[in-house]
């Protein structure tokens, strides 16, 4: 494909992209593509020749049509206004333009040498968000430890998956350093409530056996708002202690994934103060979706107490209009994240490298990485702090909205304190069949997406989540109209 018939082909990519953006609205929110159903639809085989062979222009025509007749029945469509469900994945005009010059430019950013661009933006641009988050100067490229060497930073991961088993993987160097065999003992600590990627990643790192393997992974019971309860940690990590174990790792969660419930994190690292472990057990505060509302001063109570942690990270592809993938991964021990992940084979080496810039390689478990911090900047060039905090603010204030509807229809009950931008409600007194009833008659209309969860003591629970990038109040009330429509019908 030559420059010239790459202009002509993007100006159409991109008008099919901005045609999806003005007609997303009108599309049902969720697929109803049957199993298999889209894959009868696509060729058995690869083909041998190319569309391109023949040059482009009309030929084209038959991948352009193959989209729209194979690929667009079978989408849940993330960018509605009128997705509720999970947590947002938001994409914007600049975030999207952001991720064609990254692929346009092609870059490998494994090492400063590879591209000293492609790091050193990263570095400046992750040292602009953790400011705007309001997180200490500790977290920042610029800190230096008392060895007067660089202690902390930031980068960019896929996802907080990603960032919570790099952030095992430095604890567990951090625990090697300690003596021969505390490796064997190393503890892991979550509430009931964490994401299931913490489990995940002790799984990985050899820690766990399965899913359901608690030898060596402790779920901590939560308090009645769902947040972990510190005093119940405190129980554990001494019974722990007491059997010989070594707490290795504490997630706090900031924002639940089932009703973003907000561990307090000045509260668990005054239990691992009290316990002896600071700087023996690594504390990791996991805001994925929550970390976006920071950018809001009144909102960091939060992350309150996040300057005793080691590693913090959120997600600005949920709720920050950057499309995904983008996580953002600060800690304030980079030394041993770097030890637990570097690994200099000889065709490696260079002269930057021995010279001590950085290299995000040795932050991150693979070896190759995209260019993502082009897409951050340009979120940030365009929009600006001020925009983005109106952006967060009307979602909350849209979610507040929505919660007043919901307490003032006695047909409803309020199930968890609403903390953002997420309401957990049921039918009153109604049994969990008929609440699932009610969420696959919304769904089924294809007007909007809602999906459940399950909380302690409450059972079936649904969720409304305010976050998609075009959602405006008009969406919310065409939402609440046909939730009391059809919850009249049952």
């Amino acid at each position: 494909m030559t420059p010239d018939e790459f202009r002509e082909l993007g100006r159409r990519m991109v008008d099919e992209v901005a045609r999806y953006m003005e007609r997303v609205e009108s599309m049902d929110v969720l697929s109803r593509a049957r199993p298999g159903e889209v894959l009868s639809r696509l060729a058995s085989e690869p083909p041998e020749r190319g569309v391109g062979e023949s040059g482009v222009g009309a030929v084209w025509d038959s991948i352009f049509e193959d989209v729209e007749r194979v690929i667009m029945p079978g989408l849940t469509h993330w960018q509605s206004p009128n997705f509720y469900a999970f947590f947002p994945a938001n994409a914007s005009g600049p975030s999207i333009l952001g991720e064609l010059l990254s692929a346009g430019l092609g870059v490998q950013g494994m090492l400063w040498l590879t591209s000293p661009a492609c790091t050193e933006l990263e570095t400046r641009v992750l040292d602009w968000l953790g400011a705007a988050l309001g997180l200490p100067a500790c977290f920042l490229s610029s800190a230096v430890g008392p060895e007067g060497k660089p202690s902390g930073g930031g980068v960019i991961q896929g996802t907080a998956s990603e960032a919570a088993l790099v952030a095992l993987c430095a604890a567990r160097a951090r625990v090697r350093k300690a003596g021969a065999g505390a490796e064997a003992r190393c503890t892991v600590y979550g509430s009931t409530q964490a994401h299931s990627s913490i489990v995940k990643a002790a799984m990985i790192a050899g820690l766990a056996a399965g899913p359901d393997d608690r030898s060596r992974v402790r779920l901590i019971e939560t308090d009645a708002s769902h947040a972990m309860d510190p005093a119940r940690l405190s129980v554990r990590l001494r019974e722990d202690l007491a059997a010989g174990l070594v707490p290795t790792f504490v997630c706090a969660s900031v924002g639940t994934t089932s009703s973003t419930a907000v561990d307090p994190v000045e509260e668990i690292a005054r239990v691992l103060h009290l316990a002896g472990l600071t700087g023996r057990t690594w504390l990791h505060v996991d805001a994925a979706h929550a970390g976006a509302a920071c950018v809001c001063p009144e909102l960091r109570w939060m992350i309150r107490g996040v300057e005793h942690a080691d590693s913090f990270c959120f997600n600005p592809h949920k709720w920050l209009l950057t499309n995904f993938d983008c996580d953002c991964f600060y800690t304030r021990d980079r030394a041993s994240l770097t030890d637990a992940l570097s690994i200099t084979p000889e065709y490696l080496r260079n002269s930057a490298t021995q010279e001590g810039v950085i290299d995000y390689r040795d932050w991150q478990v693979p070896l190759g990485r995209r260019f993502r911090a082009l897409k951050l900047w340009f979120v940030l060039r365009h929009y600006g702090l001020d925009a983005l905090r109106r952006y967060i603010r009307e979602h909350i204030r849209l979610a507040s909205l929505f919660e007043s509807w919901l307490r003032a229809d006695d047909r409803f009950e309020v199930v968890a304190p609403r903390t953002m931008n997420l309401i957990c409600f049921r039918l009153r007194e109604r049994s969990d069949e008929r609440q699932a009833e009610l969420v696959g008659r919304l769904n089924g209309t294809g007007r909007m997406f809602l999906t459940h969860t399950v909380l302690p003591g409450v059972g079936y629970t649904i969720r409304f989540c305010v976050g998609a990038t075009t959602t405006s109040q008009r969406h919310v009330e065409a939402a609440w109209d046909l939730i009391r429509r059809e919850a009249a019908g049952l």
